[in-house]
């Protein structure tokens, strides 16, 4: 039986899908990685991440709760605020880091690896989640001095957390992608973070307020955020006065559906931080 002769020219070298897979699973790790080693190396950071948090805590917590007469009650409503303070400091970091790497040619040597560019900014966003998640943790410990009970239950308010986190260093990435410059980039980043945390319910009571401004509560995905998390907590959080979370059509939106909503923004935000990822640089 004749053998049909190959050549070599003819030859075409093409990559195995599981050979590809694992790169691309690798890539990940290394990024996720480069973000927790930044994260436990840097304690200052990690110590001046907390200060904020925990001002607002003890100090605007406390002293706007005994000028109400309700000082322990009111650091429980401003707890869920509290942690999206310390959740959202690691996803500036993230896009921060982004802007730094690109003036100094570091960004352009990860770029011109044999892995998808979905792979980097998947990496990025689960190193800025995890070290997210964990400072979130940190001010999970001190629920107690806001008068929320230690339970099973805060287990899921760290899951929450997670995405939470997750959607900041999306929307963090976002942002690095489409600004060049790392003074614009504070700038834009801390003249949005402010009107959305303000306008989330985790200030103050958003019942009282006039009706254009409610319309930009309810709009906000941070009001969706602190309310899921309000809800979750255990104690009586989520029954204070003035605790009342967005209302659709006169009811509160079930707990899942707000979770849904910013998992929704979270995949929106990766999803156009990665095409744009791809395009510009």
């Amino acid at each position: 039986m004749p053998v049909a002769e190959v050549s070599t020219s003819d030859s075409v070298a093409v990559s195995a899908p599981g050979a590809r897979g694992r790169a691309t699973l690798r890539a990940i790790r290394v990024l996720w990685l480069r973000e927790l080693i930044r994260f436990g190396r840097n304690r200052l950071r990690v110590a001046m991440g907390l200060v904020s948090p925990l001002m607002f805590l003890l100090v605007l917590g406390t002293g706007l709760g005994s000028m109400m007469g309700v000082s322990a009650g009111f650091r429980s409503y401003l707890f869920p605020g509290v942690l999206l303070m310390a959740v959202q400091a690691p996803a500036i970091t993230v896009g921060i880091s982004i802007v730094w790497d690109r003036q100094a040619g570091f960004l352009r040597q990860m770029l011109v690896a044999p892995v998808r560019r979905g792979a980097i900014v998947a990496g990025l966003c689960l190193g800025g989640a995890t070290t997210g998640t964990l400072y979130g943790a940190l001010v999970l410990v001190l629920a107690g001095v806001a008068g929320i009970p230690y339970h099973p239950q805060l287990l899921l308010v760290l899951a929450e957390l997670a995405l939470v986190a997750f959607t900041f260093t999306a929307m963090g990435v976002l942002a690095a992608v489409c600004i060049k410059r790392i003074e614009t980039f504070q700038v834009v980043v801390n003249l949005a973070l402010m009107p959305l945390l303000f306008l989330s319910g985790a200030m103050f009571p958003a019942s009282g307020l006039p009706t254009w401004l409610g319309v930009a509560v309810n709009a906000n995905p941070l009001t969706y955020a602190v309310d899921a998390i309000r809800r979750t907590l255990p104690g009586d959080a989520a029954h204070l006065p003035g605790a009342d979370g967005p209302r659709w059509w006169d009811a509160a939106p079930p707990v899942v559906l707000e979770i849904g909503f910013v998992a929704l923004l979270a995949a929106v935000a990766l999803a156009v931080a990665t095409r744009r990822f791809s395009r510009t640089e």
